[in-house]
């Protein structure tokens, strides 16, 4: 599996890599390259219909490459497009979504909408999580997923996060030789809210609590482990803002890494919002209510679905004022059969997995007349949006919005109108 073989990428496929062929027609799979490069490879993985390969040289280079500004790039894996334009990045996007739709969804020309492109293209990120190399430096995965790199640079993080994560230091929370057991600190986040608040989330499987001192960078502290949460320094959650509007999110919630793009998703959810007085709104996998709270003023009754104890208890705080709203902490496959409601309205926006099926097969149950899906891997909404249209559904339109650039990540939100019976 080590010998060099040559082929030209034919088109990008979704998770960042390059499509061409091998000598006997087999599909190859080659990160960072684009189509129409002629390129020197070595083969990595193989199966019987398809192989993964390294690539080892691009002998022709496409017109579109272009120079990454990181100087770890092609070796660090969090990246996979800083060799292309920023407006490549998007048609390419555009394109895979496209594809996926049709080939996996059976949706031939999908109502596609134009792209909806990140304010930055770099320094974007308001949460960035790190691993820990064997040095102790800050790093990520490298390209094979193996290995931690231990990196001097990277430019995605919001500008405070990049000049504070630098300065952090945690050799002295190695496991020792002798040792066993796991490491104190396994990994390591950083989160930044309004007026530059900064939360910095150290993960472990052990339940101690590592002796860590912030007092000199002045931010807020907390540790995560089988323990639960525990606060080291100053708050156990950060105050995020979309729209105006704050959001308490704590060490263990989720929430979207790109502030600006979350409101332009909120601000295109509510431009297609049905104006229907009183009616039923059922959020599934609300999270810390990023769209409850937008959707509760045009509803006569919102219900919440969400699994996540502490982004339930981030829930009731943000959503307080609401008399209107109500939340079931569960999983979706089992707070969806046991509701006996109406929704006029449903947004769903479930983690790259997708939709469980005992979920879809209840959401269908309802017989909601509009349904709202929010992804980000358009392979399981092909593979769901499918189940939707045997299940009665129209897609009405798609849109990419690009959270994530410089990375093969696809969020999209797409809207959906119940067939007449």
């Amino acid at each position: 599996m080590n010998s060099w073989l040559e082929t030209t990428i034919t088109t990008l496929t979704y998770g960042g890599e390059g499509l061409g062929r091998l000598p006997d027609g087999r599909a190859v799979f080659v990160p960072y390259t684009l189509p129409g490069e002629r390129v020197r490879i070595r083969l990595v993985e193989e199966k019987k219909r398809h192989a993964r390969a390294a690539l080892e040289e691009v002998l022709a280079p496409s017109s579109q490459r272009i120079t990454p500004r990181c100087a770890h790039f092609g070796v660090c894996g969090g990246c996979s497009y800083q060799h292309m334009s920023y407006p490549d990045q998007l048609e390419a996007k555009a394109n895979i979504l496209r594809e996926q739709l049709e080939r996996i969804g059976g949706i031939e020309n999908p109502p596609m909408q134009p792209a909806v492109a990140a304010p930055q293209a770099f320094n974007y990120r308001n949460h960035v999580q790190f691993h820990l190399a064997a040095d102790g430096r800050l790093g990520y995965f490298d390209s094979s997923g193996r290995s931690v790199l231990a990196v001097s640079e990277c430019h995605l993080p919001e500008p405070p996060l990049d000049e504070l994560w630098k300065q952090l230091d945690f050799t002295d929370y190695l496991p020792s030789e002798e040792a066993s057991e796991a490491a104190p600190i396994e990994r390591v986040g950083l989160r930044q809210g309004v007026e530059g608040d900064i939360q910095l989330i150290l993960e472990s499987s052990l339940p101690e609590a590592p002796e860590f001192s912030v007092e000199e960078l002045s931010i807020s502290a907390t540790q995560v482990s089988p323990a639960g949460t525990l606060v080291l320094a100053g708050s156990s959650a950060v105050i995020f803002e979309v729209l105006g509007r704050p959001f308490r999110v704590s060490a263990g919630s989720f929430f979207q890494v790109n502030t600006s793009m979350a409101a332009a998703m909120v601000e295109h959810v509510l431009e297609h919002l049905p104006n229907l007085p009183g009616m039923t709104v059922l959020d599934v996998y609300c999270g810390v209510g990023l769209f409850s709270a937008f959707l509760a003023p045009h509803a006569g009754q919102l219900i919440g679905i969400e699994a996540s104890p502490s982004a339930c208890e981030d829930f009731a705080a943000n959503l307080d004022e609401f008399d209107h709203v109500a939340l079931y902490e569960a999983p979706a496959e089992e707070a969806l059969p046991a509701l006996d409601v109406e929704p006029q309205f449903v947004l769903v926006d479930p983690p790259r997995a997708g939709l469980e099926r005992e979920a879809l097969d209840a959401l269908l149950g309802l017989h909601a007349p509009q349904l709202c899906y929010i992804s980000c891997d358009p392979a399981t909404l092909a593979r769901d949006a499918r189940r939707l249209v045997n299940g009665g559904y129209s897609l009405e339109k798609v849109t990419p919005f690009d959270l994530f650039p410089q990375t093969y990540h696809i969020e999209s939100i797409s809207f959906w109108k119940r067939d007449s019976l």
